[in-house]
């Protein structure tokens, strides 16, 4: 005995019997539990369900029967698997929230798109619907081939006839070992004329296949972003589509809100409601206010009520950014094709689908053509037995037996043993000649029949004929408009769609601190007044440049040392008005010793606009603002300087205008922008000024022809005087006086080209701030000493100066309440 079962034992490596019984566990649950087949587009378990169904008689024209009756046909003869993985499976084909088209009727609490659970299966009730009669029409034809079930007394079908492609119509989902499958459903109609075109041509090709489909079409509706997922994915089987939730604004008479009506597919209103909640709770989202849910049987409706005082388009992207409202869906098109697992493009699937169709016509035709020669065969026995009824009836009478009389018939006339049968089975009535006449109508009827058969097995063309006016039949019955609408753009959220579209002010100072903060923090003051600290600044420190621009304008920084830096300018921190800032070296990659000395915003960067530089030794160029648009992370270089030499201003313009120069002892120079020609990024650039022994260019502007030129001293004077008493020049001249420089008002410190409507911001070194009425300014001529607009303490002076549209707002302490100020 010993013996006898040693020498059953066998030597085996341990890691290749581990290797070969995980490959057969993982094909296992490929082919027989997890994947789609291609033709049918379903999994196992759901095939199994419907066939069960069909077995039961649970047609759309008949009563309801208790889910708990159908899982335990399907567990019982075809599933050997758990209950609840059954009617989970049921439960999703009776849910619209789940499938595109839903194969399963029920009757019941089948859950709700907030999460809620299906109620058990003794509750519930189901039927099949009337699009799943498609899924099965033909099945009892032969057209597919059945195989044992588990344990060998029942047959279930290898696949569904499916009359219509179930695959991309409703999608799938299933992970299995080692792959996963992710189709999203489309419409059905899309789908139908997709396949119809592939008829047509044979060599079409998936984008061309994408006129007739135009993308997924979720149930739950919502918006599709962009094409370009949807063409990577048709192409290639992979790719991923972004959903997003279908909102609206609605505008109240003070304030706003979001109601929300359709969903990303499988998002789950409640979790969604709650990850609302939650987000408002912990300050991730301002200007929220209430949040309801006011669906109903008509429709879902989440209600999001705003503060007066917030965006609701950013709110909204804040939204969409943070939360399921705006999600992903990843396209992964494996299906089995002949039991292997294949990665499908949009092409392969509708395909593979054809060829089952093809099939499936042709094995009806042959059933049909089998069964119809079988009935003309016992109506030709039929025809000779009328044609000789008299001898028919007295050979049947003088048998003794019923074999006996067959024999008989089968001797004399020829017949076969089926028509001789069928002959002995003839009633009476059909010797009438009205039968006669019926029975020579049916046999002509069916010779029609058989040749058209015989037609439809010799000619491909016809099977797709046959199947391309079936399906059309299918397409009027069923075919419903599209529910998720693909829109035309960005297909994610950027920061920027995050951050409200706001004038503000952005400062720089001497030691390179950046900060922004809203353009309202300021008042308007009469001229000579106190101010208001607009930046804590260290010692030593001061604040250098203070302009006004758009959060979502590009900031172009120039620095002395002619390279120029790119951000946006909401990238810039929002801080208090008194705090001292960011290190502008956490913003951009200055090199040590360089300073800001130009910032210009810019909407976009336009062929059409030119940057104008002017340098501290008289120095200008024009260059294009397109030669900057590929800023890189560690700066360019803007213009080349000569040694010891170094920029103090950049302007933006259109290369029509005329430039102002102005210098630190009172001197300026007007000429036309067309004296300096377009030059390249790195050029050094023309002679602008010639300058005396130890002056130096501190601002250069755009002449416009109604405006004044205002000019600031470093002790705080300033006067406006207008354009027309500045003559053009050529470039390149020594230029007129501008200001009659002395001890009292010290050197010029900016020279602006100004308006009457708008304000002007001064700054000093030691970071106090003023704004002012320019209309408030004196009016004066050129060689004059101006008049005091801020009055400077003895250790401090201007620093610099910047022009700010008019604005009513008033600047609110830190209680909120109004400051004051003297005069």
């Amino acid at each position: 005995m010993a013996e006898e079962i040693h020498s059953s034992i066998r030597d085996r490596d341990i890691s290749t019997e581990m290797r070969d019984s995980f490959m057969d566990y993982a094909m296992s649950i490929i082919v027989s539990r997890a994947l789609p087949d291609v033709r049918d587009g379903l999994k196992p378990v759901h095939r199994r369900i419907l066939f069960a169904m069909s077995e039961l008689g649970m047609s759309p024209d008949k009563p309801y029967k208790k889910s708990a009756r159908i899982v335990g046909e399907v567990i019982g003869k075809y599933h050997p698997h758990g209950d609840s993985a059954v009617y989970e499976s049921m439960v999703r084909m009776a849910q619209d929230f789940s499938m595109r088209y839903m194969l399963i009727d029920g009757h019941g609490n089948f859950g709700s798109i907030d999460g809620d659970f299906a109620a058990a299966m003794r509750y519930t009730e189901a039927r099949l619907s009337k699009i799943a009669m498609e899924l099965l029409r033909d099945i009892n034809k032969e057209t597919i081939d059945f195989n044992p079930n588990y344990d060998g007394e029942e047959s279930e079908p290898a696949v569904l006839p499916a009359r219509y492609p179930n695959l991309l119509v409703n999608g799938v989902s299933g992970i299995a070992v080692g792959m996963a499958t992710n189709i999203p459903p489309h419409n059905l109609g899309e789908v139908i004329d997709g396949v119809q075109a592939l008829i047509k041509n044979p060599d079409i090709t998936p984008l061309e296949l994408m006129e007739y489909i135009k993308g997924p079409d979720f149930p739950t509706a919502g918006y599709i972003l962009g094409r370009e997922g949807i063409r990577q994915a048709y192409q290639t089987g992979r790719g991923s589509v972004t959903m997003r939730a279908k909102a609206e604004i609605e505008e109240g008479n003070t304030k706003a809100r979001i109601v929300v009506h359709e969903l990303p597919y499988q998002v789950i209103k409640a979790r969604l409601v709650e990850k609302i909640a939650e987000l408002v709770r912990e300050k991730k989202i301002d200007g929220i206010t209430d949040l309801r849910d006011e669906s109903d049987r008509n429709g879902m409706r989440i209600v999001i009520e705003l503060r007066r005082d917030v965006n609701p388009n950013v709110v909204l992207n804040n939204l969409y950014k943070q939360t399921s409202m705006q999600s992903n869906f990843g396209i992964n098109m494996l299906a089995l094709v002949n039991r292997e697992p294949r990665v499908l493009n949009l092409k392969d699937a509708l395909y593979y689908y054809l060829q089952h169709q093809i099939e499936v016509i042709r094995r009806r035709t042959e059933f049909e053509l089998r069964k119809a020669e079988a009935r003309a065969h016992i109506l030709e026995g039929l025809r000779i037995a009328l044609d000789h009824l008299d001898e028919v009836i007295a050979l049947i009478r003088a048998s003794q037996t019923t074999e006996q009389a067959r024999e008989g018939l089968i001797s004399r006339f020829q017949l076969s043993l089926e028509q001789a049968q069928a002959i002995l089975d003839m009633r009476l009535q059909r010797l009438t000649g009205l039968e006669r006449e019926k029975i020579e109508a049916e046999y002509a009827e069916l010779l029609k029949k058989i040749a058209e058969f015989k037609a439809i097995l010799g000619d491909e063309q016809l099977v797709l004929d046959i199947i391309s006016t079936e399906m059309n039949e299918i397409r009027e019955k069923f075919a419903d408009p599209r529910r998720s609408e693909i829109t035309v753009g960005e297909e994610s959220i950027l920061d920027e769609d995050l951050i409200p579209q706001e004038e503000v002010v952005v400062t720089v100072t001497h030691s390179g601190y950046v900060k922004r903060l809203p353009v309202t923090t300021y008042r308007s003051q009469r001229r000579g007044g106190r101010g208001v600290v607009g930046m804590d600044t260290k010692e030593n420190d001061f604040v250098e440049h203070l302009f006004v621009t758009n959060s979502h304008n590009y900031l172009l920084f120039f620095t002395d040392k002619g390279k120029v830096y790119r951000i946006k300018a909401y990238e810039i921190p929002d801080l208090s008005r008194t705090a001292r800032g960011t290190p502008i070296i956490n913003l951009i990659e200055i090199e040590q010793g360089e300073k800001v000395s130009a910032v210009i915003p810019v909407d976009k960067m336009s062929e059409d606009l030119y940057l104008f530089f002017a340098t501290q030794c008289g120095i200008v160029k024009k260059t294009p603002l397109d030669d900057y648009s590929n800023i890189r992370k560690g700066g360019l270089i803007a213009i080349n300087l000569r040694e010891e030499d170094s920029l103090v201003g950049v302007k933006l313009t259109d290369g029509t205008k005329e430039i102002v120069m102005g210098t630190s002892d009172g001197m300026s120079i007007r000429f036309p922008e067309t004296d300096v020609r377009a030059m390249g990024r790195s050029a050094t650039g023309v002679k602008g000024i010639t300058l005396s022994e130890n002056d130096i260019v501190i601002d250069m502007d755009i002449i416009e022809e109604t405006n004044d030129i205002l000019i600031v001293t470093t002790k705080g004077y300033g006067k406006r005087t207008p354009i027309s008493e500045y003559r053009t020049q050529s470039r390149g001249g020594k230029g007129i006086k501008t200001l009659n420089v002395t001890t009292k008002n010290g050197l010029v410190v900016s020279l602006k080209v100004v308006k009457n409507d708008e304000d002007l911001m001064i700054i000093t070194a030691s970071g106090t701030l003023i704004r002012m009425d320019m209309a408030g300014i004196s009016t004066m001529g050129r060689n004059t000493q101006g008049v005091r607009l801020i009055n400077i303490k003895e250790d401090d002076e201007v620093a610099t100066l910047t022009r700010v549209e008019k604005s009513e707002e008033l600047d609110l302490n830190e209680d909120g309440m109004e400051e004051e100020f003297e005069d």
